[in-house]
C-alpha cells in the first residue's frame, strides 16, 4: 500500500515538474532557431542572440532593470535587515503585532493592488509637491523595495530565530556595547542570510512585470516590460533569446543563494554537533 501511494506521488510530482519546466526548455531551444517563423524549426542559429545585442532599446531596458535591481537590493536588505531584528530581538514592543502585519501584507497582497495604490501615492505627491515629475528610476524603484524588504526581513528573521543569542549575550557579558555585538557578533552571523536576502531581492526586481508596468513612465521601460510589449505585437524568435538570457541570470542568482544557505546550514550543524559532543 505505501509503495503504491510512493510511486504515485513520484509519478505526480514528475508530471508538475515537467509541466513546469518543458516550456521553458522549448522556449530556450526555439531562441537558437535560425526561421524568423516561431513555430518553424530552421536549424541551429546565434542569429537572433546577435541581432538582440545589436538593439539599443534592448540594451536600454538591460541597463535601467540592473541599475533598479542593484539598488533596490540594497535598500531593501537594509531595511529588512533592520525590521527582522526588530521583530526578533527587540521582545514585546508596543505596536510589534501592527508591524509585523504591515511588515508581511506586501507578500500576500496582489501585486495588481501594489502597482495601482502606489501610483495613486506617486500622483498624489506630485500633486502636492511636484515630486516625482516623471515616472520611471526612482518610482520603480522606491515600488520594488516596498515588496523585496519583505521578503529579506522573513529570511532575516528566519537565521535570527535559528540563530540563537548565546554569543551576543556573552559578548555582553564581557563588556561589549549594544552596537558592538550588532556589528561584531551578530552581521557576521547573519552574513548568509544578507547574502541570499540580497540575491533574491534582486531576482524580484529583475523579475517584476506588473507593479513597474503601474509606476513607470514612458521611455522607462524595463526588460520585463519591453518583452510584454513586444509579445504583444506577436512572438518574435529576438524575444526568446531575450526571455532566454533572463531565465539564465535567474537561474544563476537562485543557485547562488542556495548555495550559500546549504553551506550555512552545514556549518550550523557541524557547530551543533561538536557542541554535543563537547557537552557529552
Amino acid at each position: 500500500m505505501y509503495g503504491k501511494r510512493s510511486r504515485f506521488l513520484t509519478i505526480m510530482l514528475t508530471l508538475g515538474l515537467a509541466f513546469f519546466y518543458i516550456p521553458m526548455v522549448l522556449l530556450v531551444i526555439y531562441s537558437f532557431n535560425h526561421s524568423k517563423l516561431v513555430p518553424v524549426w530552421g536549424g541551429w542559429s546565434l542569429r537572433w542572440y546577435y541581432e538582440l545585442f545589436q538593439s539599443p532599446e534592448v540594451w536600454q531596458a538591460v541597463s535601467l532593470s540592473l541599475q533598479i535591481a542593484v539598488v533596490n537590493a540594497t535598500f531593501a536588505t537594509a531595511l529588512g535587515t533592520l525590521a527582522g531584528l526588530a521583530m526578533v530581538r527587540f521582545g514585546r514592543f508596543r505596536g510589534r503585532t501592527l508591524f509585523g502585519g504591515m511588515l508581511v501584507a506586501p507578500l500576500v497582497m496582489p501585486e495588481v493592488i501594489t502597482g495601482l495604490s502606489l501610483l495613486v501615492f506617486f500622483i498624489s505627491l506630485n500633486q502636492l509637491i511636484g515630486w516625482p515629475a516623471e515616472r520611471g528610476f526612482a518610482t520603480i524603484t522606491i515600488a520594488h523595495i516596498t515588496f523585496s524588504m519583505a521578503y529579506v526581513a522573513v529570511t532575516i528573521q528566519a537565521r535570527l530565530t535559528g540563530m540563537g543569542q548565546t554569543l551576543e549575550e556573552a559578548a555582553a557579558d564581557l563588556g561589549a556595547k549594544p552596537f558592538k555585538v550588532l556589528t561584531a557578533i551578530t552581521i557576521p552571523q547573519l552574513t548568509p542570510a544578507l547574502i541570499s536576502g540580497w540575491l533574491l531581492a534582486f531576482t524580484l526586481s529583475l523579475d517584476d512585470l506588473v507593479i513597474a508596468s503601474f509606476v513607470t513612465g514612458p521611455g522607462a521601460n524595463t526588460l520585463p516590460i519591453l518583452i510584454f510589449s513586444r509579445i504583444r505585437l506577436g512572438l518574435r524568435p529576438d524575444i526568446n533569446a531575450l526571455a532566454t538570457i533572463m531565465i539564465l541570470v535567474i537561474a544563476i542568482c537562485v543557485a547562488i543563494a542556495a548555495i550559500v544557505m546549504f553551506r550555512q546550514q552545514r556549518a550550523d550543524m557541524l557547530d551543533r554537533q561538536m557542541a554535543e559532543r563537547e557537552e557529552g
